[in-house]
């Protein structure tokens, strides 16, 4: 891939925090564009199509799967979720910081690929039971459908340390304080995938 942009994975357990940070980045991040991933889960009432994600059904996501149009995908609680190639490829190619919010297994895969442009967070709660109260309030999911997040919410816990920074999120200024910086960090990784032509012409100037 010839592009000079940069991509900021965030991951971590359902309910941490992860879309109201990525919202404050877009909003403070010059050149920062959001990674919009497919998805069949069903669409929660405050969700736009197309902003949140491209909703779709199973049928469909499979047809894409078998033509290769992701990046990566991963079934997360029984539902498919995927990145598009040809959106990657383009705003990397347009220098933008591409903020992508996707799991684990999502995750490992991406770093398969395209690992010199990654800036890895893995960002959770204090602790378990704070997951919890958080899903518990938000109440868009049954008793059953919060138990199943805890559940995988341990088991991405595991793939901390795979991750470049781990980010708590207590207290939300000061997460998103240390969010801010490590997208300058991602930036100024970005200005370095191109070094080659930067040498070419220092050494010419």
């Amino acid at each position: 891939m010839s592009g000079v942009g940069a991509l900021l994975v965030i991951s971590g357990p359902s309910g941490a925090g992860k879309s109201s940070l990525i919202r404050e980045l877009l909003k403070q991040i010059p050149n920062a564009a959001f990674s919009i991933s497919t998805t069949t889960r069903q669409k929660r009432e405050d969700e736009v199509d197309g902003v949140n994600y491209y909703f779709t059904d199973k049928e469909s996501f499979q047809k894409e799967i078998d033509e290769g149009a992701f990046l990566e995908w991963a079934n997360v609680h029984g539902n498919f979720y995927g990145t598009s190639l040809r959106q990657i490829e383009k705003l990397l190619n347009d220098g933008k910081l591409v903020i992508l919010d996707i799991d684990v297994q999502g995750y490992m895969l991406l770093r398969e690929k395209l690992s010199r442009y990654i800036t890895s967070v893995f960002l959770t709660t204090k602790s378990r039971e704070d997951l919890k109260t958080r899903l518990l309030l938000r109440q868009s999911d049954s008793q059953e459908v919060i138990e199943k997040r805890l559940k995988n919410a341990a088991t991405e816990m595991a793939y901390i340390k795979e991750y470049r920074y781990l980010v708590i999120n207590d207290d939300f200024k000061t997460a998103l304080a240390q969010m801010l910086n490590i997208a300058r960090a991602a930036l100024n990784k970005r200005a370095l995938t191109d070094t080659d032509k930067f040498t070419k012409t220092w050494v010419e100037s």
